[in-house]
């Protein structure tokens, strides 16, 4: 069983036995299918099983030349059509399958993000097509088995000296990144400076007080990150098959912007726009790539969303 099925609603399914009728339909009702080429004239499929707007369950298999589907994988996905751009995106294969990780170099939060990539099987037809590519942006969301809403802090700075800070900020990481020493410096002697102004503060106030927003990975698994975000706008969706409750929200955490699921039994609190979402999130998304031409330049006119 997959651990954020109960995300998208299915939090009564508790067998594989239980989830079977379900992925048979997926593959059976062949709604956004893909099929690409595989080996020795099988060809690998992949389908949905819609259970909300813009979440359901994916299958990827393979069918032999005789026709049987072998059933290779599935996933709980939601689609996000907030994009992030990206010119540091790269991707890495995982060991156990032929499933793909997402990499951001140049994400905002100033870590390099890592995430599930959920169309690995389009990913894999442009590299059997020996395509040139290079990302342009991803499409992102996180799915939480757990979280709680905190009330939003009093903002004291003017939004636009801080928008600057922020951009000043990513400057700064950028060229740390390209071994600039006084970046480097800059940026330890700023976090000295934060960590001294903390350790006063924390003495008289509460910490979820003084931080408004964290974006940090946790745990074994590269993918799995612990944030604090502000809620942007939030939707009730309901899965039509259990008629559970999932909450969608766009969260806005270290100037980065993307959606957050949660089964609505899973929240404690009730979220609101401009309160806070605390929980620990499985990070997915789509990348879009785009083709290059000999010299190495995207052009727009080839793009192809993967």
């Amino acid at each position: 069983m997959h651990n954020f099925l109960k995300t998208i609603g299915f939090s009564k399914i508790q067998t594989d036995m239980q989830l079977e009728p379900l992925l048979e339909r997926a593959v059976n009702d062949k709604y956004r299918t893909l099929i690409i080429n595989g080996n020795e004239g099988s060809v690998i499929e992949q389908y949905q099983l819609p259970v909300a707007p813009s979440m359901g369950i994916a299958v990827v298999g393979e069918r032999t030349p005789d026709g049987v589907f072998h059933r290779n994988y599935y996933f709980p996905y939601m689609r996000s059509y907030d994009g992030t751009l990206t010119e540091a995106g790269s991707v890495e294969r995982h060991l156990e399958k032929e499933t793909y990780a997402g990499v951001l170099e140049d994400f905002k939060s100033g870590i390099t993000l890592i995430f599930y990539i959920t169309n690995s099987v389009q990913l894999r037809e442009l590299q059997k097509m020996e395509m040139r590519v290079k990302a342009r942006q991803a499409f992102l969301t996180g799915l939480a088995c757990e979280g709680k809403i905190l009330l939003p802090i009093e903002k004291k700075e003017d939004p636009e000296a801080v928008k600057r800070k922020s951009i000043e900020r990513r400057s700064l990481f950028e060229a740390a990144r390209q071994g600039d020493q006084e970046a480097i410096d800059t940026l330890t002697e700023t976090d000295i400076n934060m960590f001294n102004e903390l350790h006063q503060r924390i003495v008289t106030e509460d910490l979820y007080s003084i931080v408004e927003t964290t974006f940090m990975p946790t745990g074994v698994e590269c993918d799995i990150y612990s944030i604090l975000g502000e809620i942007v706008s939030l939707r009730v969706k309901e899965n039509v098959y259990t008629h559970e409750n999932v909450v969608d929200m766009k969260i806005s955490c270290n100037d980065c912007i993307f959606h957050v699921a949660i089964n609505e039994s899973d929240l404690v609190g009730i979220p609101a726009v401009g309160r806070r979402f605390k929980g620990k999130i499985w990070m997915q998304g789509n990348l879009e790539f785009i083709e290059n031409d000999t010299d190495g330049q995207a052009d727009d006119d080839n793009a192809d969303a993967v």
